[in-house]
């Protein structure tokens, strides 16, 4: 593997990561939003309970990604941070604007509410500006004018394949958050909240994977050069489907810790865990070598060959001296009974 895969790999796996867990990170502000008026049920209360300790967690990948971009393929950093400065600049200020209620709850109690509209909202729309990042790259909205990159806004927000990842982020952040809060409510013994999370989860599943047919549509007819090398992994993408497919049987059958209910969340959160790895890593070989089509690619934006090793060393050190605390933080959170069921 050359230094160019490696690096473009831990950046992918950065990406990946934060993928992850930003959808449930976001998808539980949402859902805390759409409850707050269900006075019989503790939907909202296990959304921001599981909000609370992962909103800063999460933020760390997105530094790293930042970093790791800049680091290793600063060639493609000037392209993409004056492409991406309006997108760029919203995304930042929602994650500010959010992060400040998010602090300003804990300390004063009238801001609850107001945080739980705050991070509803924002949870929503900084989804599906960050993936607007990919169909960007996929060139055909950027123009270059007196030699500086720009992009082509009326364009953009007139592309339905655009809009057709953007559905995708939306959907897929709902479906991936109800299946984490299903079954962090099953830990934390609230049947009401499960079922409630569990039937959102059987609809916004299909829904999503109905939004990524619409994506392989549109990208057949506005990127045909990424839609003919992504049918080059089509074991992938059948296999990708073929988890969604386990994650609805898991959520069919019967608890093997709760007898009286129906539906293994956990099983069906890995299993969406793998489908997306799996299409992620379709959509990752199809795009190489290309960052931003059809002008940069990983090999000339690479940085020069002494830095990367010395950056890869670093970033090695890093995630060994993390790892253990991210396992630990999230048993930790899982499994604690003083803080999954609080009296």
């Amino acid at each position: 593997m050359t230094n160019e895969l490696i690096a473009i790999t831990v950046l992918w796996g950065f990406i990946f990561i934060y993928a992850v867990m930003a959808t449930m990170d976001f998808g539980a502000g949402f859902w805390s939003m759409i409850y707050i008026h269900r006075d019989k049920a503790n939907a909202t209360k296990i959304a921001n309970r599981y909000l609370s300790p992962t909103w800063e967690v999460t933020n760390v990948f997105i530094v790293a990604i930042v970093v790791a971009l800049f680091s290793f393929f600063p060639g493609a950093a000037f392209l993409l941070g004056t492409v991406l400065l309006v997108p760029g600049s919203i995304i930042l200020i929602l994650l500010a604007v959010r992060s400040a209620f998010l602090v300003f709850a804990h300390v004063a109690k009238e801001y609850e509410k107001a945080l739980t509209y705050i991070s509803g909202i924002t949870g929503i729309i900084i989804p599906a500006l960050l993936i607007s990042v990919l169909p960007i790259t996929h060139g055909e909205f950027i123009d270059i004018r007196k030699g500086v990159p720009t992009l082509d806004l009326e364009r953009f927000f007139t592309s339905p394949h655009a809009y057709s990842f953007m559905g995708f982020a939306i959907l897929s952040t709902l479906f991936l958050s109800s299946l984490l809060l299903a079954d962090y409510s099953l830990e934390a013994g609230d049947g009401e909240a499960y079922r409630l999370y569990r039937r959102d989860a059987w609809i916004t599943g299909p829904l999503s994977l109905l939004m990524t047919g619409g994506m392989m549509l549109t990208m057949r007819y506005e990127a045909k050069w990424l839609y003919d090398k992504m049918m080059e992994y089509w074991p992938w993408l059948i296999g990708s489907v073929a988890m969604f497919a386990a994650a609805g049987i898991a959520l069919s059958l019967p608890s093997s810790r709760h007898p009286h209910v129906r539906g293994r969340p956990r099983l069906a959160v890995i299993a969406i865990v793998i489908q997306y790895f799996l299409a992620s890593y379709a959509y990752g070989k199809a795009h190489l070598p290309y960052m931003v089509y059809p002008d940069v690619t990983i090999e000339s934006a690479f940085t020069h060959p002494d830095t990367f090793r010395a950056l890869f060393a670093s970033y090695i050190v890093g995630f060994l001296i993390l790892f253990p605390g991210f396992v630990y933080f999230w048993r930790l959170f899982m499994h604690d009974k003083r803080y999954v069921r609080p009296k």
